[in-house]
């Protein structure tokens, strides 16, 4: 059994690190960043996203594991006085798994085509604070002429991120769909669109297409990108997904109401 483990430098994570890695020292367990069959993000949220981006190439072979360190937690399963039963738990063989889905963003640009994936949503804007317009489809159907901020389109386990301060609803993980938040759009008589939340299924796919010659930025999770000769991008979910330890993982309600309740 290989583990990696990703981890913030804050010095209260450090200390925690140090312990974790003699606990599995200890037991035997290797510990290999290249190719691991484990990966343990030490400290928030925002290192469990930066883990799954580091190991996206591998990610359906790789089973993930989150220490609390950090700020807010909701993926978080561990507290970090529990390394140990950590560690004997990896050193006593394979483990069940709880999967969450992927988002798959296809960006078409002029000269080429780039796929890119997400855990929690991404979010479309112009740069410059400009006013975003664009023109959404679903599943091939014109859908609504967009005017306003900016577009989010996110997992169920991602909804209860930004989607959720966009006024989104938040949706269990099992449900395997996309949700679509408008980021305070322009409705009057010239312009209109749905105006609330819009979830769509498992095969479905959004398409957003902007208009040439403008900056967008693209924030997917923790990254934020800048394109000057995008021309759509296309979200939907992904085949890839991230296999968490089902030992210790608290049931998605359970997270919610710890969250925020």
């Amino acid at each position: 059994m290989k583990v990696a483990i990703v981890h913030n430098d804050y010095e209260k994570t450090l200390a925690v690190v140090d312990l974790l890695k003699t606990e599995l020292i200890v037991r035997g367990v290797e510990l290999d960043d290249a190719e691991p069959d484990i990966v343990i993000a030490v400290g928030g949220d925002g290192t469990l996203l930066s883990a799954v981006k580091r190991y996206i190439k591998r990610i359906n072979e790789i089973k993930f594991a989150s220490v609390h360190a950090g700020h807010l937690g909701f993926y978080s399963d561990w507290q970090d006085f529990e390394l140990s039963e950590l560690a004997e738990l990896i050193s006593s063989g394979p483990q069940k798994s709880v999967s969450y889905r992927l988002l798959k963003l296809t960006l078409t640009r002029e000269s080429k085509k780039e796929v890119l994936y997400a855990l929690n949503e991404a979010t479309l804007k112009c740069d410059n604070s400009r006013t975003l317009m664009a023109s959404v489809t679903i599943d091939d159907i014109f859908f609504e002429n967009f005017r306003g901020d900016g577009l989010s389109v996110s997992t169920p386990s991602g909804s209860t991120a930004y989607n959720k301060s966009l006024g989104g609803a938040v949706i269990h993980p099992s449900l395997n769909a996309l949700q679509l938040t408008e980021i305070a759009s322009i409705n009057n008589r010239v312009f209109r669109t749905l105006g609330s939340p819009t979830i769509v299924g498992t095969n479905q796919v959004i398409k957003i297409d902007v208009k040439a010659h403008q900056t967008y930025m693209l924030n997917y999770d923790q990254s934020l990108n800048h394109y000057d000769d995008l021309k759509s991008v296309e979200f939907q979910i992904s085949n890839k997904k991230v296999n968490f330890i089902a030992d210790n993982h608290l049931p998605f309600w359970a997270r919610v109401r710890d969250a925020f309740i």
